[in-house]
């Protein structure tokens, strides 16, 4: 609702909101926004009218704010499902999603690691072709693996997933204008393994997969130490190899300015690269500023 308040926006695209008029008022009256609901229209102070699609979850079951519980759970996974079948039927040309909590879409019995692998799920693209970039002002990082422990993460790395992480971001920055664009690959170990004595994944199979890769003509380098591969800032997309590797360099580098944007699979789909911040929730406290980066860098294509 304060995405919405933000006027540069509205030059640049045409806002749909999903989601249900009683969880939009209840968070309008807590935070004292200047914004009203009706069954199916925003009203904003400046006369602008943003239409709601209504996606009845919630009803009338109760919840409260900041609890994680299996109502706003599945009602956070619906309202994402039809978003997504939206944009499969061309009614809207992209999704931009705000934060979940995947506790409380489990907690709906609904086996959830994130919006990725929801796009995949709901699009048919195959779990091990589709993966997370995040969009900063200063770096474009991906990962290939993302919410999962990290012991997991390292049962699943291999060439081919990394080879496949590296045509997705091929393809994304083609998307985004950079045909062409230079990849750099970070090492699992730290200093890439050191020639083998910290780690031999490196030599197993990361370098590998990076060959196979600038084969099918894809700009690839590396493996590199990530500490020295991001202080360098050369490269047009970083490929991190588990979650964190990925995310604290983007996070520490630009606060509350990345989006979170699901590559690999046919349907357009961001979010923030921040969480939901349960124990503000209601508060009127949340700065929209991830949320509006993340609509700016949709409509924009960077």
């Amino acid at each position: 609702m304060k995405a919405l308040l933000e006027e540069s926006l509205y030059g640049q695209m045409d806002l749909i909101v999903v989601g249900e008029v009683e969880p939009l008022k209840r968070h309008i009256e807590a935070c004292r926004l200047p914004v009203s609901v009706s069954e199916n229209t925003i009203s904003l102070p400046n006369g602008l009218q943003v239409p709601l699609q209504v996606v009845p979850a919630l009803e009338d079951q109760d919840w409260q704010f900041g609890k994680v519980s299996s109502v706003t759970g599945l009602a956070c996974y619906r309202y994402a499902e039809a978003a997504i079948e939206m944009a499969k039927s061309q009614s809207v040309t992209a999704v931009v999603a705000a934060p979940h909590t995947e506790a409380a879409v489990n907690a709906a019995g609904i086996q959830f690691r994130g919006y990725p692998g929801l796009v995949a799920e709901l699009t048919g693209t195959p779990a091990d072709k589709t993966f997370l970039m995040l969009m900063s002002p200063v770096y474009r990082v991906v990962n290939v693996t993302l919410h999962e422990p990290l012991k997991e993460a390292l049962i699943r790395l291999d060439g081919p997933l990394i080879l496949n992480a590296l045509r997705a971001t091929r393809d994304a920055l083609i998307a985004l204008g950079l045909p062409g664009g230079r990849i750099g690959v970070c090492g699992l170990n730290p200093h890439a393994g050191e020639g083998g004595l910290m780690g031999a994944e490196e030599g197993l199979f990361i370098r590998s997969a990076i060959g196979d890769a600038v084969e099918e003509g894809i700009n690839a380098y590396g493996p590199y130490g990530a500490d020295a591969l991001f202080a360098d800032r050369e490269f047009d997309a970083y490929l991190a190899m588990y979650h964190d590797q990925g995310h604290i360099p983007i996070k520490v580098a630009s606060p509350r300015q990345a989006s979170a944007i699901t590559i690999g699979t046919p349907v357009l789909f961001g979010s923030v690269a921040h969480g939901s911040a349960l124990d503000i929730a209601g508060k009127g406290l949340a700065t929209p500023a991830a949320m509006v980066q993340a609509l700016k860098n949709i409509a924009n294509g960077k």
